[in-house]
């Protein structure tokens, strides 16, 4: 009979030496890819924003206080677990007149999971940069204070804690720290000591000292910084690392890749 010829064990090692080695070189390309679509369909979204943005501008002769609104309830109060309106039947200032679809605030790597359009957070301001100059031009508040919102009703005026629909990754997102996780505010009319007085409803807002690139100003120039995207950033111990990794929008052109360690330091100060 004549023998039969079988596979080696040297044979069967190569074969699989050579699959990994394809493995190897496929699967970083793969995930290079799915970052690559991840990151340009955030930038497209990014731009409806300010497209949207300067729609309502145009209508209403000033910016909106948030992007897709404050998590409210159903009773008008603060929102409690089990009867905070969805997101997807909020109709805010953008969303869905000029915004047509939820997704538009929905960051690809922000995945808040289960009834995502249910769930909401309080946040606190990003990091404070001292830019120099007037003290009162640059932030008020920082990573240790609560984000409130100002209401006026028929009972008067009264500030009460803000709170974002998770799902919503440009009023506010959450980012990563060494002392852990928390929830940072992403857009907002006015950031400064002038913008936000001690007392927001008995005083006014503004000096001709403050800092211009604010949206709560009539005409911000270009450069002023509407929100940013920190979902693509790096970390190295727990601090995000000199790589473009973050995408700020600016009033006066499309959203942009951007230093991560710069924009977590400078926030809503740092410049095209």
């Amino acid at each position: 009979m004549r023998k039969q010829a079988g596979i080696t064990l040297i044979e069967l090692l190569t074969v699989i030496a050579i699959i990994g080695i394809l493995a190897g070189i496929t699967f970083p390309v793969l995930a290079r890819s799915k970052d690559s679509a991840y990151r340009n369909s955030d930038l497209s979204n990014m731009n409806q924003i300010r497209t949207a943005l300067q729609l309502y501008q145009a209508d209403q002769g000033a910016y909106p206080p948030a992007l897709l609104g404050y998590a409210t309830s159903y009773m008008g109060g603060i929102p409690s677990v089990g009867d905070v309106v969805p997101a997807n039947q909020v109709a805010g200032t953008l969303y869905p007149k000029r915004v047509e679809s939820l997704d538009t605030f929905r960051p690809a790597l922000n995945r808040p999971g289960g009834q995502a359009e249910t769930q909401f957070s309080a946040a606190v301001w990003p990091n404070a940069f001292n830019a120099g100059g007037d003290p009162l031009a640059n932030q008020k508040y920082g990573p240790g204070d609560p984000v409130t919102r100002t209401v006026v009703d028929s009972g008067g005026c009264s500030v009460v804690p803000a709170y974002f629909y998770k799902i919503d990754g440009y009023d506010a997102a959450t980012v990563k720290t060494p002392g852990g996780d928390r929830h940072e505010l992403r857009y907002t009319l006015f950031w400064t000591g002038y913008g936000l007085p001690d007392n927001p409803c008995t005083q006014d807002r503004g000096s001709m000292n403050d800092n211009p690139r604010q949206l709560g100003y009539s005409e911000p120039p270009e450069d002023t910084v509407v929100t940013w995207n920190s979902y693509f950033r790096d970390y190295q111990d727990g601090v995000p690392s000199r790589t473009k990794r973050d995408l700020v929008l600016f009033l006066g052109g499309s959203a942009r890749p951007f230093d991560s360690r710069e924009v977590a330091e400078k926030s809503w100060q740092v410049k095209p």
